[in-house]
């Protein structure tokens, strides 16, 4: 997968926007306000996982902890394509799905997503 690609997967899930907060060359995907995934200028990738799977990630070395957002359990990939597309899309899908969980109710149901 390259960046267009987690783009079109990005935008793809239920209330799901672009923009970009760092500049033209960070794209920041985020559902309610919320960002969920990161693509950077160097052609990595970071994003929210669960408690689990960061301590999965992390420890076997198949991600490592995102630059400024690993304390909110962010894992990066230097690389897009470090991983199978659909393991990643599937990562990026349950991103957003954490992330959306975390809105209000109101928020959610005006989002269509309760």
């Amino acid at each position: 997968m390259d960046r267009a690609g987690v783009g079109k997967v990005c935008l793809a899930l239920p209330a799901a926007t672009l923009d970009h907060p760092f500049g033209e060359h960070h794209d920041a995907y985020r559902v309610g306000g919320k960002m969920f995934c990161m693509v950077g200028e160097r052609g990595g990738v970071s994003f929210k996982v669960s408690d689990i799977a960061w301590e999965v990630l992390t420890e076997d070395g198949r991600a490592r902890p995102a630059p400024y957002l690993a304390r909110n359990k962010w894992v990066n990939l230097p690389r897009i394509d470090d991983w199978p597309d659909d393991e990643l899309a599937e990562h990026l899908g349950i991103a957003h799905s954490i992330v959306a969980a975390t809105l209000t109710k109101k928020a959610r149901t005006a989002l269509g997503l309760a």
